[in-house]
């Protein structure tokens, strides 16, 4: 039996897909039926009304199902490996979020943002770095503050009305622009040529986001039910040759969510039998006998650096533009210029609660070993003289997204493709506040006395004793002003062309540039007066408002233990600032610094070259092959602004402000070129039965922060010594060498059942390692002269208020020494700033080499049914991913090991008729290792497993006006992030579920 060029037809589509040559516009526009030859299979794919070669009509179909079949045809009949979801209709993707929308493909798994969307995504256990994001084909730069040296693109800026098509390529491909070790992730948007007439649609959305119920007054922002409209626009002439689509969205979201947790990170880890600042008191020490269950000698354990609870209220406001101009002059050519636009702002308005230890004497139980975590930990403070600390925050940022793009494509003749695509592409981020992109104003009642936390549940309890607001009102103590800026820009040009040769095979070929030049900037004014910075006196009573804390955690366990401290205040960030501004005269230091602490740019140039070589070989089982080799060359330009640090001062019991002076470029470069070879095949073992096979070869490029030149140190150093980093602009990018195989049913026109087997081999990750310096020279108190007198004189060495007194009063007007008034506990206030005769500093330096390998290997099952003509049908499907590179948790200081590896499963149920469409999805990640470094230095992070169950509802009027119901996270989930134990909590955020009413007429 001979069967015609179908794979190698829909193959040459999906990869013209990907680089832009068209764009393939809404799910009814997929051809189910291939045509013999790739430039007619676009021309079908344009064109649902088209013919194939033999004759035979396309059949239309629409709705849910038209989007479930045409995201099987393009896994059915792609090159190699590829997934994907399809827009059911104009302006209609399925999800209100993209990332939302690739959870939903088996092997990705998604990151969510505080505010409960997804914004990065993880496939196949490779992270969100290693993820290519391309638009139309053309590669897309990232900016993201939350990140701001990372490459991965936030698809939270995009919104999803004007996307027609995801696709998602797992394996590689010769002509796919290079660093997508996981995947490549194609966001397709419409073409007008490829939808002739006029096609219009418009979008009114009412969306309601329970979270913000749970805020205190000063949070909440506007209006509980917030607008989202949409529109597009597509018309062509009636000749075919001209065409113009435009698209324009905006949305408004208000929302709240609240966290509780040790957001510092947790001190440690140490061994049982340590003895040294922070660690619990060994057996025979005073303080012992107060120690249950005691971890072994052997044991690892650590103590929490505070406990934070804060209440978050949000204000998102996303616009969305796209403009498109087509001509085609003649059946042979035609060129396209769109321009695409995308703008999200975030406003922050936080308060919060903490309570931080000092490590002084202690009482506390734990668990059994290994790995020790603590159930309750009291420290013991009389008289109650330490501060509840109430800070309060009010920050915005905006991020920008420009692409401007010019695509052609020419058929010479038959046999001969020639395109042409180059685009101007930026991401930037930046304030969008007077008050800088990050804040804290902090502020304290100096009336805490012994505290304790009981972590045994899932929300942390915290316990006071001695609070008393009217004995120590509360009072501005210190502040943190951040401005953080972020930019990204992408010139890129790319020619490809294809030849058919001989009866089924092709050659495509083609060169690239692309030059990216990456800017992060960031500026701090920080004013480290913890210990008071003005008077009780500078605030009226009436600025801070009394409120309760458990009411804001209420679906968390735990939340409701009577033991918990119940009681704080919210301010207004902006009036209380002023006051502390006129209290203190130095108006200056209550807003964000015009000028910037660090600078890191870098310029990435690189060159590209490929050959493939496609073709069919007529045996008793059909199989079409591609055979491929890349090349690259990348040329990279790392130039810093390094603040230089000049002195260490000790301003209070562990914080050591580092002192800068004018800052120095410095520069640094590297290079690196990579071939890569790739293999596709695949068989046709019965006309409903394929199976596959590729091996290809990728490269993921290190992170900005990785090869950024210049040593930055940290503000704040603690006694035990400072931290900072140091980037290598030498690094090579992770290279995978990737093998995949799978067999595919398809039993039916929207049914099918795929197994897939996958195993990537990791070379050249940069392991972040910690190294012990001392930069600078800088000289610390801390062991000093001054320290050893008070030593001498009967302070024990944890015991730093002890130093700090008897420093301060008797060595007051000494090199390096400034004594203040006595704060209100009668303990002495001023600054000890490291002289000539004092230790150097030592520093935790972070920095990055090539000296990881891992290994991946995992199992994606798949299955999609329709129940006949019901109008029922399930999707599901669950990947399972493992790897030799997992973290232990016993062990001590720095380690390497896969961040985002985890299974995932997914199960989606549909209904849908001639009036009504139902579809309610369930999406679950198991428990993965998120991050390998907390607030306290190497340590892990595991974001627990987690389920979220979403539903949509919509209702056809009539022909042209549809009305539907949307819910988000029904269930009212909650998300955990603990450390090494289950008890080590991180983080715990509740948000709730959001709801959306709308309506869209299509014109």
């Amino acid at each position: 039996m001979y069967y015609p060029k179908a794979t190698q037809t829909l193959m040459s589509l999906a990869v013209a897909s990907a680089c832009a040559a068209f764009m393939p516009a809404f799910a009814q526009e997929q051809a189910t039926t291939p045509t013999s030859a790739p430039e007619q299979a676009t021309d079908a794919a344009s064109n649902p009304a088209s013919q194939s070669a033999s004759g035979a009509q396309t059949v239309v179909v629409t709705g849910l199902r038209a989007s479930l079949e045409s995201s099987l045809n393009l896994k059915r009949n792609a090159q190699g490996f590829v997934d994907g979801i399809v827009a059911e209709d104009i302006g209609k993707f399925p999800d209100t979020n993209l990332a939302e929308s690739l959870q939903r493909i088996s092997g990705v798994s998604i990151d969510r943002s505080a505010i409960g969307e997804g914004s990065r995504v993880t496939v196949r256990g490779v992270g969100p770095d290693f993820n290519l994001v391309l638009l139309n084909g053309r590669q897309m730069p990232t900016s993201n503050l939350g990140d701001r040296n990372g490459r991965a693109f936030d698809f939270a800026n995009l919104a999803s009305e004007a996307i027609s098509q995801l696709q998602v390529y797992k394996s590689s491909r010769a002509e796919t622009p290079t660093g997508g070790v996981g995947s490549t992730i194609n966001v397709i948007t419409a073409r007008p040529l490829s939808r002739p007439g006029m096609q219009a649609s418009l979008g009114v959305k009412g969306v309601y986001d329970t979270s913000v119920d749970n805020l205190p007054s000063d949070l909440q922002h506007g209006n509980k039910v917030t607008p989202e409209l949409s529109g597009i626009y597509s018309n062509t002439s009636a000749d075919g040759r001209f065409g113009i689509g435009l698209s324009a969205s905006y949305q408004e979201r208000n929302l709240g969510y609240n966290r509780a947790g040790v957001s510092n990170g947790w001190k440690g880890p140490f061994r049982g039998d340590e003895n040294n600042w922070g660690t619990i008191p060994q057996p025979g020490t005073p303080g012992s006998e107060n120690i249950t269950n005691r971890p072994g000698p052997t044991d690892v354990y650590q103590v929490p650096q505070n406990l934070n609870y804060n209440m978050n209220g949000v204000q998102r406001e996303r616009t969305n533009g796209q403009v498109v101009f087509q001509f085609a002059p003649n059946k042979s050519l035609t060129s396209t210029l769109d321009y695409t636009y995308s703008e999200n702002k975030l406003h922050t308005r936080r308060n919060d609660m903490s309570a931080w230890f000092n490590f002084g004497p202690s009482s506390s139980s734990w668990t059994d070993g290994p790995v020790a975590a603590p159930l309750v930990y009291t420290e013991i403070i009389n008289p109650a003289t330490s501060d509840i600390a109430m800070g309060g925050a009010d920050f915005a940022t905006k991020t920008e997204n420009k692409s401007l793009g010019f695509n052609t494509v020419w058929r010479v003749n038959s046999d001969v493709r020639l395109e042409l695509d180059a685009h101007h592409s930026s991401a930037e981020s930046m304030p969008n506040s007077p008050f800088g992109s990050s804040n804290t104003l902090g502020t304290a009642s100096f009336s805490r006395g012994t505290t304790s936390v009981d972590f045994s549940q899932d929300f942390p309890v915290l316990s006071i004793q001695g609070a008393d607001f009217a004995r120590a009102p509360q009072q501005v103590t210190g502040s943190v002003f951040e401005n953080a800026y972020m930019k990204t820009e992408i010139d890129q040009i790319q020619t490809h062309g294809s030849w058919k040769m001989l009866e089924a095979s092709e050659l495509k070929f083609g060169v690239g540039a692309t030059d990216v030049e990456y800017r992060s900037a960031f500026s701090v004014q920080q004013r480290d007066t913890w210990g008071g910075a003005t008077s009780p006196a500078d605030y009226p009573a009436s600025v801070f408002h009394a409120e309760t804390l458990s009411k804001y955690f209420d679906n968390i366990d735990g939340s409701g233990n009577p033991a918990l401290f119940n009681s704080f205040n919210t301010f207004n960030f902006d009036e209380v600032r002023k006051l502390a501004a006129a209290a203190s005269g130095q108006p200056d230091l209550y807003l964000p610094k015009n000028t910037w602490n660090t600078d890191q740019r870098t310029k990435e140039k690189s060159k590209s070259l490929y050959l493939q070589f496609n073709t069919e070989w007529d045996t008793r089982f059909p199989i079409n092959t591609a055979f491929g080799v890349r090349y690259e060359k990348t040329d990279v330009t790392s130039t810093a602004l390094v603040p230089i640090a000049t002195a260490i001062t000790w301003v209070s019991q562990n914080e050591l402000p580092v002192q800068f002076g004018e800052p120095s470029f410095t520069t640094l470069k590297g290079k690196y070129h990579h071939v890569l070879p790739s293999f596709d095949a695949d068989i046709a073992l019965r006309s409903d039965l394929k199976g596959r096979f590729s091996y290809g070869e990728t490269i993921g490029r290190p992170r900005y922060d990785q090869i950024a030149g210049g040593t930055i140190l940290d503000n704040l150093a603690r006694v035990e010594g400072g931290t900072g980093s140091q980037g290598n602009p030498q690094l090579e990018p992770v290279k995978s060498k990737n093998i995949d195989l799978a067999l595919e049913w398809y039993y039916d026109r929207q049914s099918f059942v795929s197994i897939n087997h996958f195993r990537k081999s990791l070379q050249n990750y940069a392991g972040q390692s910690q190294i012990i310096t001392q930069p600078f020279g800088l000289r610390t108190p801390i062991g000093g002269a001054y320290w050893n007198a008070a030593l001498g004189n009967g302070c024990a060495t944890a015991d730093t208020t002890c130093i700090r007194n008897y420093i301060l009063r008797n060595f007051n007007g000494q090199p390096g020494v400034v004594r203040g008034a006595d704060d209100g506990s009668g303990n002495a206030t001023g600054t000890i700033t490291g002289i000539g005769t004092d230790p150097v500093a030592d520093f935790r330096i972070t920095s990055y080499s090539n000296q990881k390998d891992a290994r991946i290997r995992g199992l994606e099952f798949n299955v999609q049914h329709m129940f006949g003509n019901s109008g029922f049908g399930v999707q599901a499907n669950y990947t399972y991913v493992n790897s030799n590179l997992k973290y232990d948790n016993a062990g001590v200081g720095e380690q390497f090991a896969l961040e985002g590896l985890g299974d995932s499963a997914n199960l989606v149920g549909i209904f849908e008729n001639e009036q009504w469409s139902v579809r309610a999805a369930y999406n679950w990640r198991d428990e993965f290792l998120s991050s390998r470094f907390d607030g306290a230095g190497p340590n892990p992070n595991y974001t627990e497993k987690y389920g979220q169950l979403d539903l949509s509802v919509s209702y056809n009027v009539n022909k042209n006006l549809t009305v539907s119901f949307e819910g988000i996270n029904l269930t009212d989930e909650i998300q955990r992030i603990h450390g090494r134990d289950k008890h080590q909590l991180l983080f715990v955020t509740q948000s709730g579920p959001r709801y959306m009413l709308a309506g869209r007429y299509k014109f």
